[in-house]
């Protein structure tokens, strides 16, 4: 059986949600609840710490997709807290979740960060300037037949 531990803090404007054990099917109905739980207390700015995450399918993968988007659609903020990759055969699961976000592409969606005290402290993101508009498309007139271009 899966099981899943979650714990949540607040620090000021940031609401820290620890999440240990196993993200999967059977648990990621929990946390989809706990993050509803929390915007609907008027908490936008959240923290979710993987870092004792043993197990994450593409459902938990979803549950963190779907909660950066609830948080962006009413201004919040969403950051995940990733263990790096260890070297192989430690032997003790952490950066599980790590290799499935970057396999699966999805890590590039979050502001992520090593630890919750880099996370809390971080500023805004810096914003992508916008680009500078296209300039329009040059108009090119169709040639009539039998009309000469210079050489």
């Amino acid at each position: 059986m899966t099981t899943i531990e979650a714990h949540e803090d607040h620090h000021g404007a940031w609401t820290v949600l620890r999440l240990s054990g196993e993200l999967d099917l059977m648990t990621s109905p929990r946390i989809r609840r706990r993050v509803h739980d929390a915007v609907a207390a008027g908490r936008h700015d959240l923290v979710v710490d993987l870092s004792d995450v043993l197990f994450c399918d593409s459902t938990g993968v979803g549950v963190l997709v779907a909660a950066r988007r609830l948080l962006r659609s009413c201004g919040g903020r969403l950051r995940l807290v990733l263990p790096p990759e260890p070297g192989r055969g430690t032997g003790d699961g952490r950066g599980h979740v790590t290799r499935v976000f970057s396999a699966l592409g999805v890590v590039r969606l979050f502001d992520v960060y090593e630890d919750v005290p880099a996370a809390l402290e971080a500023g805004a993101p810096v914003p992508v300037p916008p680009r500078a508009p296209s300039p329009p498309p040059a108009v090119v007139s169709p040639r009539r037949p039998g009309s000469r271009t210079a050489p």
